[in-house]
């Protein structure tokens, strides 16, 4: 079975969708496949479908959901077996377990992981300063995204969860490849993705950063002050907080180094808060 989590919901049976249109089972499938090979019990796809207040039929509707399922799956393996079914059957593929459901997805393909296997690599190559490996590993996990994770499934409680930890774990990793390409004197190449990504996360203290790192590094040391100044403005005005000191320092240094000098990649905050816009 092949998984993608990381843009539109897409999962296939020897290369059949088996993506329902249909929102609810839409929604039971994203949850299912998000935690594939491990169990999701009854009453987390139903707090998922209606939250905390099911209606009575909740159970016996979750249960024509995963029929549903069960029968885009049969009609995969039918037809991925030129039209044997074969040994397995859709309860093979989704197999009811003590509690809840399970969808097994054997040897396929899957996005998320991927992803995880190859941020993992990346952030093991910063860790040993090996920023050529970082920045090549790091960004093959990013290019796995084609979109917000599950973009076109509704959520409920906990998919809203999920996607939220998901996105978190692709800032790190944007996070930290940018840093290994500023390693590698790559400032120029990134001032038109962090003028991007200021601009939809403009109180993220570690892309600010970056961004004042490159400026600087471009030539552009009061475009790198204001881009401070503006930062500062936004966290005052709508959290009531200054600059973490990490920044402060980032910007003391810029300002005394003259337009000649460039700050240590080391300045960088490690880390920012997050306010995206819109």
């Amino acid at each position: 079975m092949d998984i993608g989590i990381l843009g539109s919901l897409t999962v296939r049976e020897r290369g059949v969708s088996i993506t329902p249109t249909a929102p609810k089972p839409r929604q039971v499938l994203a949850l299912l496949a998000l935690r594939a090979d491990q169990a999701v019990t009854v009453q987390t796809l139903t707090e998922e479908l209606w939250g905390a207040a099911p209606p009575r039929s909740a159970r016996p509707t979750l249960q024509t959901y995963i029929l549903q399922l069960r029968e885009l799956i049969a009609c995969a393996l039918r037809q991925g077996d030129g039209g044997e079914e074969g040994q397995r059957c859709a309860k093979d593929v989704l197999l009811t377990v003590p509690g809840g459901y399970l969808l097994k997805t054997g040897q396929g393909a899957n996005d998320l992981r991927d992803f995880e296997r190859l941020a993992g690599l990346g952030f093991r190559a910063m860790d040993a300063e090996d920023y050529p490996g970082a920045a090549a590993r790091l960004s093959e996990a990013l290019d796995l995204w084609s979109g917000p994770a599950l973009a076109d499934v509704s959520a409920g409680f906990h998919l809203e969860t999920e996607t939220r930890r998901l996105e978190e774990s692709r800032l790190c990793a944007l996070d930290q490849r940018i840093e290994a390409d500023l390693r590698l004197g790559r400032h120029r190449e990134l001032l038109a993705e962090l003028t991007v990504l200021v601009s939809r996360y403009p109180t993220h203290e570690s892309l600010c950063g970056q961004y004042m790192l490159a400026l600087h590094r471009s030539g552009r040391r009061g475009e790198a002050l204001n881009a401070y100044q503006q930062l500062r403005a936004r966290l005052v005005r709508n959290l009531g907080l200054e600059p973490s000191a990490a920044l402060a320092k980032l910007q003391r240094s810029i300002l005394v180094s003259g337009p000649a000098g460039a700050p240590a990649p080391a300045a960088t905050p490690a880390a920012g808060r997050l306010a995206p816009v819109g």
